[in-house]
């Protein structure tokens, strides 16, 4: 891992944005008028979605995909200017909150500034014509990072932006040489010492894939080199899996354990549990009851907690990437309160310092973290379970979460539907 990564973003929570599907005005105004109820739920970091231009050629629905970029210097002309922009940030750090921008270097628009003015810079296909590597992204054109004026050109970009931004999160940076990122860290070091760095790394079935094709692309391990914080897509498919077919649960939660082994000893995950590349959440959870044991687990575990916006209000409907698609903010089923909860808890030092452990993994998820004479215990009834085996004495316990009463009789505890999160000292530990 970096070196510079500051292991208090483990209690970091961060919030997604998508300017266009945010608020009926889908600018940074109407960002900016939410300023208040995101800080109000926990959240530290703001990350925004691509706010550059969108290229028209090859342009995937009406308003094309946002990385599909036409100009890194450039802000979206429906989203405002940069003076907007500017001022939306200056807003944000006022309450409290850092603000990080997508950086989307693999690929350009096909009708980008830099595919008119540095045609040589871009990867060509066998008939020497402009292309991607991934079949599917066909409204884009891809670098060739065998240029060196290529990382000349968007290390300066890097710059600019580090003067005005808290963070960068990169759009899937494995496709990049890992040199590229450990270069640029250490250039914008120099105009920004404290940016944070979050890689979207990718599943291990697309490296798989884009290694048979030839091409390189890093693993997680190779990217902790680089960047503080990385994506949980190594272990996303065995989450979708469980979501399917419950029995798959043990599976689940053993890779996010082998984690501790794998990666380096202050590693950081995001732990992101939808965003605009994959499903909502509730869309994939049996109930209400289903969503809150995942929302509560996603806090729990080691790692940045991630809410795409909507999230917050239980939304099962995923925002079109390419269309008009506003957020319908469904008050009614406003989880607010919990997830600030959440949040304040995240921020106990233990979830920074503290051993994480997994004491049961079958239909009932029981983690725990042990920092000095503090025991932290989180209980999560996936499946439904009437009672569990936990890692306490027996004796009369408060559930952090909504202050009720629990009660561990011959090493076990009768469950509901409530997650449950207990704080007492190692002299209770089992």
């Amino acid at each position: 891992m970096a070196k510079q990564t500051d292991s208090n973003l483990k209690s970091s929570t961060f919030y997604q944005v998508f300017p266009r599907q945010h608020s009926e005005k889908q600018n940074f105004e109407g960002v900016k008028d939410d300023l208040d109820r995101i800080k109000d739920l926990g959240v530290d970091i703001l990350y925004f979605l691509p706010i550059h231009p969108i290229g028209v050629k090859a342009r995937k629905g009406t308003e094309g995909s946002p990385y599909s970029i036409v100009d890194y210097y450039a802000i979206h002309e429906n989203y405002g200017t940069i003076e907007d922009f500017k001022s939306l940030v200056d807003a944000a750090h006022q309450k409290g909150m850092k603000v990080m921008i997508d950086i989307v270097f693999n690929h350009t628009s096909r009708d980008s500034v830099l595919v008119h003015e540095k045609p040589e810079w871009f990867y060509k296909n066998e008939k020497g014509d402009f292309a991607n590597r991934i079949g599917d992204w066909s409204d884009i054109t891809d670098f060739d990072f065998g240029q060196r004026p290529v990382w000349d050109y968007l290390i300066d970009v890097l710059r600019y932006w580090a003067t005005i931004v808290d963070g960068f999160r990169c759009d899937v940076a494995p496709l990049l040489p890992i040199d590229f990122w450990i270069e640029a860290r250490q250039a914008v070091e120099k105009v920004n010492p404290n940016m944070i760095w979050l890689t979207e790394s990718v599943h291990y079935g697309f490296i798989k894939y884009l290694r048979d094709l030839g091409f390189d692309c890093s693993s997680d391990s190779q990217m902790y080199e680089a960047f503080d914080i990385c994506y949980d897509y190594d272990i996303f498919d065995y989450m979708d899996d469980y979501l399917k077919d419950g029995k798959k649960l043990s599976r689940w939660l053993e890779e996010i354990y082998r984690q501790e082994m794998i990666y380096p000893k202050n590693y950081v995950k995001l732990r992101s549990f939808e965003n605009h590349d994959q499903q909502r959440l509730r869309s994939k959870v049996r109930d209400h009851d289903h969503f809150m044991q995942m929302v509560a687990l996603m806090f729990f575990l080691k790692g940045s907690p991630l809410i795409y916006g909507g999230q917050e209000h239980e939304n099962a409907h995923y925002p079109n990437l390419f269309e008009n698609d506003v957020i319908k903010w469904q008050k009614e089923q406003s989880i607010e309160s919990f997830i600030k909860k959440l949040a304040q808890l995240k921020k106990n030092k233990i979830f920074v310092e503290g051993n994480f452990n997994m004491h049961h993994s079958v239909d009932v998820a029981v983690l725990s973290y042990t920092y000095q004479n503090q025991f932290l215990v989180g209980i999560f009834n996936l499946e439904n379970s009437k009672e569990v085996e936990v890692p306490l004495i027996d004796g009369k316990y408060s559930n952090l979460l909504n202050n009720e009463v629990i009660q561990v009789t011959h090493g076990k505890i009768e469950l509901n539907h409530q997650p449950v999160i207990i704080d007492t000292t190692k002299e209770h530990k089992k």
